[in-house]
């Protein structure tokens, strides 16, 4: 239910809160106070458009907040289904206007988009005025309404999963045959550049070694050059290191009995001599296996030049990337191959959903015109006592393509009068006559429609007498279900209400104020016998208050 709306900056309201209870709320005021102007802020909510010119001060934004209590309505699924997680007890819908005419959504202080408040807002309140009955021109609206009658959440959403999973699968059918029809036509280009490739039995790693073995063979002359000067430096001829430092340890190894520091030098020494000998041994045997080999060098110069030509090819740099194109290709010929398996499983899957789709589609169906025959009937007997005493009224249903909400098309078809020739609610009926109907409809789904908060924005402008009796009893049995917040000039509705708030306008010095205040039982016979009475208030009029309020 709705707690609390907050209005801020907004038209001809500075700072408006309201803190609602249970049950029936009245609003009352007179034409002009500004309770149009509350409702058009609630709208926002809606996600509604908005116009620069309701902002206030035009140096502040204007904010429109409203709280209300969740629990116990089994709102999880549309809360999570729009990536809101946070959900308590409690959930705040705020919107906000900036001065440079931006606006942003929150809920639960999360940002949010406009799409995102409305789906969450529409499931928290529903606001009816006159001039919102185009709800029964939405044919979802319409089946909305058959499906809370025949409580059907559970087989919508066994449906809905079905047909989630059919759209897939079919997607998934089209998408692979138009894959496939594009790889067939592919098919010999495939096997052609798979033929370049796949005999090269390229491996990771081979360009690499291969580039060194190149570059080696294409200058053996030069290596061996460069390392006989390096063998001839380290180890050949009396001037060469290890000459000269086997000689250093001859020298040191005669004065270690006399010098002590020298057994230190001596133990250093050594290592180096080893790791020399070592290395000298290394670099002849390295110049022992180069071998200048024009045939070996010819043959890895033609295989880089093949690797180098598919790189350039594929547009690639490296075998490892040949090597992933192979097996693309050699995946893309295997699934030509086994395409019409693959294509076959797809189809026998299809055809089982469209058996369940069907089947299930059709107990929605089923269930929603069982609960239509019933519907016709007693919306009759409710809407006839508030005035539409000549109304028929009748669900016809129409098979349609499947669709998220099954394959029904509903059409409501109305007369309001005497032999007239049912149309389609869309095509007759007065604005008077739509909104007792709706408010008759409303009255019958009260008790399944999974909603906190109902609101009804002078629904009985136009009625009096009995009719507005019964309009004022029927919106009090509406409130013994769901929170109900009605807008009335009518006393006998005011005087339903289990608490009741008046609109006012308040002149300053400079500007005119939209106010609003809770009236207790004083203020509202008051307000009652005003609204019996006009301007003048009698003493007439204060019994006839008394006596509808039942004091």
């Amino acid at each position: 239910m709705l707690k609390l709306l907050r209005i801020s900056n907004y038209a001809l309201i500075d700072f408006l809160e309201i803190n609602l209870e249970e049950g029936l709320t009245i609003i009352t005021g007179e034409t002009g106070a500004g309770k149009s102007i509350i409702m058009g802020a609630l709208s926002l909510l809606l996600g509604q458009r908005f116009d620069a010119k309701i902002i206030r001060n035009n140096e502040k934004k204007s904010v429109i907040e409203a709280c209300f209590r969740v629990t116990g309505y089994n709102l999880e699924n549309i809360f999570a289904s729009n990536d809101i997680d946070d959900l308590g007890e409690e959930c705040i819908l705020r919107r906000e206007i900036l001065p440079n005419g931006r606006t942003r959504a929150f809920v639960n202080d999360t940002p949010v988009t406009l799409v995102t408040l409305e789906a969450i807002a529409l499931s928290l309140v529903d606001i009816h005025s006159q001039h919102s009955n185009a709800l029964l021109l939405k044919p979802e609206y319409r089946l909305q309404i058959l499906d809370s009658l025949a409580d059907n959440e559970h087989l919508r959403k066994e449906y809905k999963s079905i047909y989630s999973e059919y759209c897939n699968v079919r997607k998934h059918l089209q998408e692979e045959k138009e894959r496939i029809e594009k790889n067939r036509d592919n098919e010999e280009y495939f096997k052609f550049q798979l033929s370049q490739i796949k005999p090269l039995k390229l491996k990771d790693g081979e360009q690499e070694n291969l580039e060194q073995s190149y570059k080696v063979l294409s200058n053996v002359a030069e290596i061996k050059e460069k390392i006989y000067l390096a063998t001839e430096w380290i180890g050949n001829g009396t001037s060469s290191v290890l000459t000269k430092l086997q000689k250093t340890l001859t020298s040191l190894e005669s004065i270690r009995e006399m010098f002590d520091a020298s057994g230190q030098i001596i133990e250093r020494i050594e290592p180096i001599l080893i790791e020399l000998q070592d290395i000298y041994d290394t670099l002849n045997g390295e110049v022992e296996n180069l071998t200048d080999s024009p045939a070996e060098l010819a043959e890895i110069e033609t295989r880089l030049n093949m690797i180098y030509a598919l790189q350039q090819k594929h547009h690639v740099g490296t075998v490892t990337e040949l090597i992933e194109i192979q097996r693309d290709l050699e995946k893309s010929l295997s699934e030509i191959q086994n395409s019409d398996e693959e294509l076959t499983r797809l189809e026998a899957k299809l055809k089982d959903l469209e058996k369940s789709l069907s089947e299930t589609a059709d107990n929605l169906s089923k269930s929603r015109m069982e609960a239509a025959s019933v519907f016709e009937k007693e919306l009759i007997e409710v809407a006839v006592p508030l005035g539409l005493k000549n109304l028929q009224f009748k669900v016809d249903r129409k098979k349609i393509e499947y669709n998220s909400l099954g394959n029904d098309s509903v059409t409501f078809s109305v007369g309001f009068n005497k032999n007239q020739q049912l149309m389609p609610v869309e095509k007759t009926a007065s604005g008077g006559e739509l909104s007792r109907l709706m408010l008759s409809i409303k009255y019958i789904i009260a008790k399944s429609m999974q909603l906190p908060s109902i609101i009804f924005d002078e629904i009985d402008t136009g009625v009096s007498g009995e009719i507005a009796n019964k309009i004022g009893e029927m919106m009090k049995k509406i409130s013994k279900q769901i929170q109900v917040i009605t807008i009335t000039h009518l006393p006998q509705v005011a005087a339903l209400g289990d608490c009741h708030f008046k609109v006012y306008k308040k002149d300053n010095d400079n500007t005119t104020i939209t106010n609003i205040k809770q009236l207790d039982n004083n203020d509202r016979i008051l307000e009652i016998a005003g609204m019996l009475s006009g301007a003048t208030i009698n003493d007439a009029a204060i019994e006839n208050a008394k006596s509808l309020l039942k004091l």
